[in-house]
């Protein structure tokens, strides 16, 4: 019996009191078959679902809220939230997402449900207690692993184009194939995400990041036509070009393998993040040289720069995450460079400063970069990423430059020569901190003055006493 919670048993008996039939909708039905948690309990009442809301609520002397706009109530009871609704019908304007509504039969409410897997129903009468209602073959859907809308795609997806972000993101989420008229049906109206908030589709595309194969939703996008509308950055990276004997790879494919390969590695939303952006300076940077082939000089710098106004157009957050995934972006090429060179003390302790604490998901990101189709080509930059990881723990363990302040401080600077805040002092900080990095002096405060000392002197600033 599906039907355990206890809930449901007081939602009987009130529904059977006030003769109403009442069912729980979608999501929580889905799950159940899935085997999968679920927390969200939607019911639909065939009348009212705020009066039986404030029945049971009286019964359970629960608390509940009233949303006289949408015809809604939330009531909640213990660790339980329930939402109740009048089943219903609706019909859209192209302009707007906004439905006008008006009652209707379960059937016509759970026509207007997104995809079969989501409209099936479970009867909480007594007489029909759990009795499955599944007017659409979401049963069949979910055991042939298939997402489907219950009418013409189009209609669908015209009234309420995030469905089409929402289809995409089951099929991520569960592993699931898109049907290939419902797919067809998202190509044929990809446009329309454009009417949608990007506030909506930022959390359609999050959930996306964060299933365990994010490539399955965001190469969906791509096929579809959905992704140069939400992530034209992104979209502008398929394809190879060919000049004579030289071609680069399709870059959205190394970075759909870079993202999953951080997926296998981490669950932290921004680092996929990084994952997903790392090379979206390529585009721009992208040059053909007769001798060399392709290069993307400095993509990792243009890239860097391109975050803040990719996260502001997306509504994603413009605080610590987005300046993480900036970092990433800037630091991505630094650690390859070092396993390909000698890696030299000096190098490693100007990566330890830059990354600071988030130099380990560098390392994770770095690593999954190395996409090669060549088996011997992994292992040897792998090899050498231990080398450039050995390093920087014996650097670290040393040195403590990770995060490090230089000792000399501006402060101390203007007190000691009595100066004004000026150029100068930037530049005496300057010298102490890349001498600490390249092993000039120790990272300690005896050696920094000293040097800052030497420095003051070689630009003619003496202390007031002298």
């Amino acid at each position: 019996m599906p039907l355990k919670h206890p809930i449901f048993k007081h939602i009987t008996r009130v529904v059977d009191r006030l003769g109403v039939e009442v069912y729980v909708v979608g999501g929580y039905v889905r799950d159940h078959y899935l085997r999968r948690p679920s927390s969200d309990i939607d019911v639909v009442v065939v009348g009212s679902g705020v009066a039986v809301a404030e029945a049971l609520a009286k019964e359970l002397n629960a608390k509940v809220s009233i949303f006289k706009t949408y015809g809604t109530a939330m009531l909640r009871w213990r660790d339980t939230e329930v939402e109740f609704v009048g089943a219903r019908k609706e019909s859209y304007t192209p302009e707007s997402r906004n439905p006008q509504v008006e009652p209707g039969t379960l059937e016509d409410d759970q026509r207007r449900r997104d995809f079969t897997i989501n409209a099936m129903a479970w009867c909480l009468n007594g007489d029909r207690f759990g009795e499955l209602v599944d007017p659409f073959g979401g049963i069949a859907d979910l055991e042939d692993c298939i997402i489907r809308t219950p009418c013409e795609p189009d209609k669908t997806f015209s009234d309420d184009p995030l469905r089409m972000m929402r289809a995409v993101r089951f099929a991520s989420q569960l592993g699931f194939d898109i049907d290939d008229d419902t797919f067809d049906g998202i190509c044929r109206q990809a446009d329309r995400i454009k009417i949608i908030t990007r506030e909506r589709i930022a959390v359609e595309l999050n959930k996306i990041m964060a299933s365990p194969v994010p490539s399955i939703g965001l190469g969906l996008m791509r096929s579809s036509g959905l992704l140069r509308h939400v992530l034209p950055e992104l979209d502008r990276m398929s394809g190879v070009e060919r000049r004579g004997k030289h071609a680069h790879k399709d870059n959205f494919e190394h970075t759909m393998k870079v993202l999953d390969n951080v997926a296998k590695r981490s669950d932290d939303i921004w680092l996929r993040w990084a994952a997903l952006l790392h090379d979206i300076g390529k585009p721009t940077t992208k040059a053909y040289d007769a001798r060399h082939g392709w290069t993307f000089h400095q993509h990792e710098a243009v890239g860097s720069k391109m975050i803040p106004q990719l996260f502001r157009r997306l509504k994603l957050p413009l605080n610590e995450p987005m300046r993480f995934v900036q970092k990433m972006v800037f630091l991505h090429m630094r650690p390859i460079v070092l396993s390909e060179d000698l890696v030299t003390d000096s190098a490693v302790r100007r990566l330890l400063f830059e990354a600071g604490d988030d130099v380990e998901k560098l390392m994770t990101l770095c690593e999954a970069d190395i996409t090669s189709g060549i088996d011997s080509k992994v292992r040897l930059y792998l090899k050498n990423f231990e080398l450039v990881r050995a390093k920087m723990q014996d650097l670290e363990e040393r040195d403590r430059v990770r995060n490090f302040q230089p000792p000399v401080t501006g402060d101390l600077i203007m007190k000691t020569y009595n100066l004004p805040p000026c150029a100068v002092i930037g530049e005496i900080k300057e010298v102490i901190k890349n001498a600490i990095l390249d092993g000039v002096i120790p990272n300690d405060y005896d050696a920094a003055f000293k040097l800052m000392e030497s420095e003051a002197a070689r630009r003619g600033i003496v202390r007031p006493e002298e």
